[in-house]
This record gives structure tokens, sequence and C-alpha cells, in this order.
């Protein structure tokens, strides 16, 4: 099989088009099933935009088969665009990914409009950030029915004193409110934003338990 040379996102590399094409349905098989298809950079080498970094542990899998076994989520994404299934399989089994893919997502998915409310609560908080160190987010979590009841006569009152607040559920899956919360903070600090919340809600005690304050600090 034909030695060939990879420049992928500036990282140099140096295989075979066996290797390349091992898995005859994947998007890096078909980048070089023909020259005509290949992207040549300015030394001849076979181009390929993407991150270089992460590209490895993919050649190493194609080459042996060994899995990776350091910056799971990134080597899955590079896996995902190359389409090298096998390889995706196997990293949907790790803990990370099963972790993320198969527990907390689709957690995620029973929760109505979590991805519009997340972008909510940062368009909120950026809004008030003006000329201040900190802003404040409160935010209702409600699992059921019978507590998005218990909270109506709160939200319209906050409402009436145009005080903003995010309303989450309810849901259908069997995890708490801390779990959420979790979720919430992990996915806002996956944004770069320095964020914390606290559960000290100025409002009656009888519903004081749905609501939290979500802080986020700006310097």
């Amino acid at each position: 099989s034909p030695v060939v040379d990879l420049n992928v996102g500036g990282e140099f590399y140096t295989t075979t088009l066996g290797t390349l094409r091992k898995f005859p349905g994947s998007k890096l098989a078909e980048m070089f099933s023909s020259p005509a298809k290949a992207c040549l950079d300015a030394e001849g080498r076979f181009f390929i935009d993407r991150c270089g970094t992460y590209f490895g542990p993919i050649l190493e899998y194609l080459r042996s088969g060994q899995l990776p076994t350091q910056h799971i989520p990134e080597v899955y994404r590079e896996a995902q665009y190359y389409e090298i299934k096998p390889l995706i399989k196997h990293l949907e089994d790790t803990p990370q990914i099963f972790g993320e893919q198969v527990a907390r997502k689709q957690f995620l998915l029973q929760v109505p409009g979590y991805s519009e409310n997340l972008e909510l609560m940062v368009r909120l908080a950026r809004a008030e950030a003006v000329a201040a160190r900190c802003s404040r987010v409160l935010v209702c979590l409600v699992r059921n029915e019978k507590e998005d009841a218990n909270c109506a006569d709160a939200l319209r009152s906050l409402e009436a004193n145009k005080r903003s607040v995010v309303k989450f559920g309810p849901w259908k899956a069997a995890l708490d409110i801390s779990d959420l919360l979790d979720c919430l903070n992990m996915d806002i600090k996956a944004q770069g934003y320095q964020v914390c919340y606290s559960h000290n809600s100025p409002l009656p005690a009888k519903v004081s338990d749905y609501f939290y304050t979500f802080s986020f600090s700006w310097w």
C-alpha cells in the first residue's frame, strides 16, 4: 500500500493508504478513495482541515486497534467526523461518553425546553451585567404538576413586580432537583462563564424550596 504524508491541521503524519481506507464506509476512506478528491498543501502532503492533535489516536486505532485512553470526548468528536463506526462504538462504551450521552443527555431530553432556558439564563445574566461585578438570575425548578401548581402564585407575583424568572419543569425523569442544578452549573461553566448557585430565595418558606439564584461573576 502506498505511503502517504498527511498534514492534519498543521500536524504531520506518515501512514499508508491501506490504513486510511481500513473501514471502507468511513468518511476518511472516502477522502482517499481517489487522488482527484484529495487536497494537497504547498509541500505536496495530503491536507485535512481538522484539529491534528486528536488525529494521532485515530490513526493508532486504524493501525493496531489500540483504543485511546486520554482526551476521550475530543477523540470521540473526531471519530464522529471521520465516521469510523467501530471506534465510535468503542468510545461510546467508555464511562466518559456513556455517562454524557446515555445518562445525562437522556435525562435532559426529558426536561422540556432545557437548552432554550439555559440560553435565556445567560442572556438575562449578560443584560444585568452593565457596570456590575455580578449578575443574578432567579430560577424556578419544579419536578411535577403538584409543585408547578404550588409555585403558580409566586411566579405571578414575581411577574407583576417585573422580576425575571427562568422556570424548568415539570419533567418526567427520575432525577432530583440537585441533578438538574448540577447540569445547569456544568453547562454554563462549559461556555466559559464563572457561575455558582445558592438556595437563598426571598420568597415565602412554602415555595422557597423551588427557587434558586445563579450568580454570574464578570471580574
